[in-house]
Parts: structure tokens; sequence; C-alpha cells
């Protein structure tokens, strides 16, 4: 636990780094495009729809505040729910970056010996975590339909499911720049432990939550994970 927190601390400390600064921007911008595209597609699908519906009855102005207003409403609901896997696939582009100014910082030797990812690799990676978020996220929704009734059942259904997601990717786009080429991290031995991994991703579904912040918390928790795969790496050379 102290060492989540470290490393945590470290991360935000890390913030103010131009180079940190850059990807934060990207990945926010990046975020917001995607969220309007996908809106302004559903506004489009919805007015469509709703046009052919009351043509009869309504002039197209009265179509279009319809949709205006489906779109929002539906809009905020979809957002809650995909965010998250926006985001880390977002941040699944930018990782190496994040991960390169954490290492020259505080891991000099790291970042001389790690290789650079192939775009085809680093693709494949992401669509794999993006695919294993996005079905695991369905696969609940059945679950979280019925939890409604709790008030809060949902959310911590959610966010239990997220933290065991995004703890394990968060560890892979730290570790990926120093594990064999062409090897997948299954079956291997993984370099921060499962609780560990699972309080990370707590700690960045949390933040996800919030509004605004949740915008930080991708840059913020594939920090945290380089400091972590890199303390547990350094302490098992030394135990060694």
């Amino acid at each position: 636990m102290k060492m989540l927190t470290t490393s945590f601390a470290r991360a935000i400390g890390q913030l103010g780094d131009p180079a940190i600064l850059r990807v934060l921007a990207k990945s926010i911008l990046a975020t917001l495009v995607i969220f309007a595209a996908l809106f302004a597609l559903l506004w489009i699908a919805l007015d469509s729809v709703i046009e052919g519906w009351i043509a009869s009855y309504a002039d197209n102005d009265y179509s279009d505040t319809i949709a205006t207003a489906l779109a929002v409403i539906i809009g905020v609901i979809a957002g809650w729910l995909l965010f998250r896997i926006v985001a880390l696939a977002v941040i699944q582009f930018f990782a190496d970056e994040i991960v390169l100014a954490v290492e020259r910082k505080h891991y000099p030797d790291a970042a001389l010996t790690a290789r650079d990812l192939p775009f085809s690799e680093s693709l494949r990676d992401s669509l794999r975590g993006v695919g294993r978020a996005l079905l695991v996220n369905l696969a609940v929704m059945p679950i979280a339909a019925i939890l409604l009734v709790t008030g809060i059942g949902t959310f911590l259904l959610f966010w239990f499911v997220n933290a065991w997601l995004l703890g394990r990717e968060l560890q892979d786009l730290a570790w990926a720049r120093h594990r064999e080429p062409g090897q997948a991290p299954k079956g291997q031995t993984m370099p921060v432990p499962g609780p560990i991994r699972f309080l990370l991703g707590g700690a960045v579904a949390g933040l996800l939550a919030v509004p605004f912040i949740n915008l930080l918390a991708p840059v913020v928790g594939a920090a945290t994970a380089t400091h972590l795969v890199h303390s547990r790496a350094s302490r098992s050379s030394d135990a060694a």
C-alpha cells in the first residue's frame, strides 16, 4: 500500500513536466473530439428517425429540437458508461510518451534499455485492451440494471469491474517496453502483484467518476503504473 501511495504521489508531482503536459493536452483533445463525433452521429441518427415519425404532424425545427434533447440525454448516459473505455483507448496511443517521460526522470537506466514499440504491437495491445473492457462492461450490464434499485449497487459493480480491468491494462502499458519482443503478457510473471494492481485500478476508476479530474486520471494512472513496475523490478533485483 505504501508503494502505491508513493508511486501515486510521484505521478501527481510530475504533472507539470512539459512532456507529460503535452501528452495530457493531446489525450484530452482526442477524448473530446471522439465524444463530439459520437454525439454528432447520435444526433443525426435520432433526427432522421424522429423526422420520419412526426413529419405529418410537425415541421423540421420541432424534429431537430426533440432530436437534440434526446441526444443530450442519451449522450450523457452513454458518456458515463463509455468514458472509461474511450479514455483507455486514447491513453493507449500515448502511453509510450508517458512511460518514457517517467523513466527518463526517475529510471534513466531503464529508459536506455527499453525497446521502441512498433505501431502494429501498440495497435494490437490497444485493441485487445479496449475490446476486453467493452465486452466485460457489456456482460455485467444486466446485473447493473438489476442493482439500480439499490441506489449505489450499480456504481459499485462498475467500479469493481473497471478496477480489475484498469489495474491490468495500466500495468501492461508500463511493462510493454520491457517485455520480450513479440510476447504477450499472458503466461508471464506479472511485475505488479494482483492486489496492488486492483488498488491502482480502483483509484483510477474512482478518479474517472469525478468530472474534469477524469481527464487527468488515465495519465496519472499510466505514470503511477510505471513507478510500480520499476519499483517492483528494483526490489526483485535487490533480493536476487
